[in-house]
């Protein structure tokens, strides 16, 4: 049963379907990001790619993280142009205490606030918690982003503290991280939440 947790299969919603991170997305990877990369890339441990080979080493990096067990990838893949929209991840995968990360996310400046972080949070926890059984989701995003935090919220998950030292930015400096989780008893009504607003659009 735990090896469901480690598999990776594609997760398809109205506005996005999620795939498993290949080589291949490579140069859409570049392309959705390339609309203020900066501001996309702000707050991730990567730097906006400047070239093709850059972001297949980003994907390359990611990969290795899957063989090591570290981190799950997919590609955000737009369902209506098929357009890759950006990438998201299981990480801190743990079937034994049934609980998950998700993160390393990002979307390009053109998906944002067009319902798709919503649609692709809801596809993974939905598989998470009625497929896999997880008891607890979490999140980890930078003391300074409060973008994301805020978008996290928007999700139902409960802001539980804050890691102080507990990584390193790209350029060194110490960051203090906010964690946020959801349990198995948040997710029924977060998931109705969560579905009426795609609903309304």
């Amino acid at each position: 049963m735990s090896d469901l947790w480690y598999a990776q299969p594609v997760l398809t919603g109205q506005k996005l379907r999620l795939e498993p991170m290949a080589v291949e997305h490579a140069e859409g990877y570049l392309a959705a990001s390339a609309d203020d990369g900066d501001e996309v890339f702000r707050w991730m441990a990567v730097r906006a790619p400047k070239s093709v080979d850059d972001a297949r080493d980003q994907i390359l990096l990611a990969l290795g993280a899957r063989a090591r067990g570290e981190r799950f990838a997919y590609a955000q893949v737009d369902a209506v142009t098929g357009e890759f929209a950006g990438t998201t991840s299981y990480y801190e995968v743990n079937p034994g205490l049934r609980a998950l990360g998700i993160g390393h996310t990002w979307l390009g400046r053109r998906w944002w606030r067009t319902g798709h972080n919503t649609e692709s949070k809801l596809l993974m926890m939905g598989h998470a918690f009625d497929t896999l059984g997880a008891a607890r989701v979490v999140w980890h995003t930078d003391i300074y982003n409060e973008r994301s935090q805020a978008a996290i919220e928007r999700l139902g998950a409960v802001r539980e503290g804050v890691l102080r030292k507990h990584r390193i930015r790209p350029d060194g400096s110490w960051r203090d991280t906010v964690q946020y989780a959801m349990t198995d008893d948040d997710w029924p009504a977060a998931r109705a939440r969560l579905a009426e607003r795609l609903a309304r659009g």
